[in-house]
């Protein structure tokens, strides 16, 4: 018998190694948290397909297709030979954050203001990949994603022990705070896994739930994507419904007011030196004009490798637009007068009309009733004569 033990504490000791070694070179590669776990179907799967159910998902309809549900009920039909799950997260609060505080006069969710962190974080995970087959003097099999892929990746991250599922649905890790970035590496070797994080943390806090501008978020930690800031400014492609525009506030990118309030973020949370989440040139003091000046052919080139570049030139437009309607800020004026009058995007001339009528002043008004003569689409016209009734 202790013959036969002896082989199995060899493969034991040779795990372990190669699970140090493999963290060890995770975080080198600049990852915050590493953790391991199994290929196991998520235990809350149900909550998830609840959710779906409930319509919750809003307009993305990629998330309830079968092949979708059938990948994300089970990581081994994406990887059958999948017998590790690596489990990263990369902290991405920019040390000059100043596009995303309150006292900006346009705010971007924090983790958008650098480069496009699926391109960072791929690239990290595909560089981790040579270095394990390095090791191994070998190929393997395997399969990376960050958030666009089939993974429930915030259960698995608590099963790999990086922390606990907020009220605000982000996860929260004890001693960093909830500003850090979701990867996955799906491997066909077999590593140590980490033990499941136990704890709720959030105790009887609702800060983030209190704090909420849309109320979108729910009470079984998940939330209803068709009132959420971030889904509305980034996922929504039509109309942004009149009663949340207001409560769109300064945000023209993203959200952070639920990661602001919570207690973990204010006390743990700190800024990271990672140049990859440090602000681009446009992006350091943005100003509601520079969206609104946005060019059909040529918004892109500031914005090359940004998060950013995901609503297209539309739907930063438009964001823009309802920034600048919230603002109340006469100044705006000739820019929202010009895209009502002649911008190619219907919504854009939509959006630029309530924005008019949330405006004082004469010029508001006299651009309003100059478009109502001259508006040849039926749903912008709408528009138009709804904002001449209420302003």
């Amino acid at each position: 018998m202790k013959g036969l033990d002896k082989p199995r504490r060899n493969s034991m000791d040779k795990r372990v190694e190669l699970t140090r070694f493999v963290k060890e070179e995770a975080h080198r590669l600049g990852f915050t948290l590493v953790g391991i776990t199994t290929p196991d179907p998520p235990s809350h799967f149900d909550v998830y397909q609840r959710w779906l159910e409930m319509g919750n998902h809003g307009g993305m309809s990629y998330l309830s297709t079968e092949r979708a549900l059938h990948r994300r009920s089970d990581p081994r039909t994406i990887l059958p030979e999948c017998q590790s799950i690596l489990v990263c997260g990369t902290m991405y609060l920019p040390q000059d954050s100043s596009a995303s505080t309150s006292t900006s006069p346009v705010q971007i969710s924090s983790y958008a203001l650098g480069e496009d962190y699926h391109t960072v974080l791929k690239e990290r995970l595909e560089s981790l990949v040579h270095i394990i087959e390095d090791r191994l003097n070998k190929p393997m099999k395997h399969r990376i994603y960050t958030d666009t892929g089939p993974l429930l990746e915030r259960e698995l991250a608590q099963r790999a022990g990086l922390g606990w599922i907020g009220k605000n649905t982000c996860l929260i890790h004890p001693k960093l705070g909830s500003y850090f970035l979701l990867a996955e590496l799906l491997l066909e070797i077999p590593l140590q896994p980490d033990s499941y994080f136990p704890f709720d943390r959030c105790g009887a806090c609702t800060r983030c739930i209190d704090a909420c501008p849309t109320n979108c978020i729910l009470p079984d930690r998940t939330l209803d994507a068709r009132r959420c800031i971030s889904y509305l400014t980034i996922e929504e492609k039509q109309s942004i419904d009149r009663d949340l525009r207001g409560a769109i506030g300064s945000w023209l990118f993203g959200c952070d007011i639920c990661q602001q309030v919570c207690p973990w973020n204010q006390r743990f949370a700190k800024p990271t030196d990672d140049p990859a989440f440090q602000p681009l040139p446009f992006l350091k003091q943005p100003t509601v004009a520079d969206f609104l000046l946005l060019k059909p052919k040529e918004w892109r080139k500031p914005l090359i490798g940004s998060p950013l570049e995901r609503p297209r030139r539309k739907g930063l437009v438009r964001n823009a637009i309802i920034v600048a309607g919230n603002a109340r800020d006469e100044s705006a004026t000739p820019f929202l007068a010009k895209l009502l009058r002649s911008d190619p995007e219907p919504s854009v001339r939509a959006h630029a009309a309530w924005a008019l009528s949330q405006i004082p002043g004469r010029e508001a008004q006299s651009s309003l009733q100059d478009a109502a003569d001259h508006e040849t689409d039926s749903i912008v016209q709408g528009e138009i004569n709804h904002a001449l009734s209420t302003s």
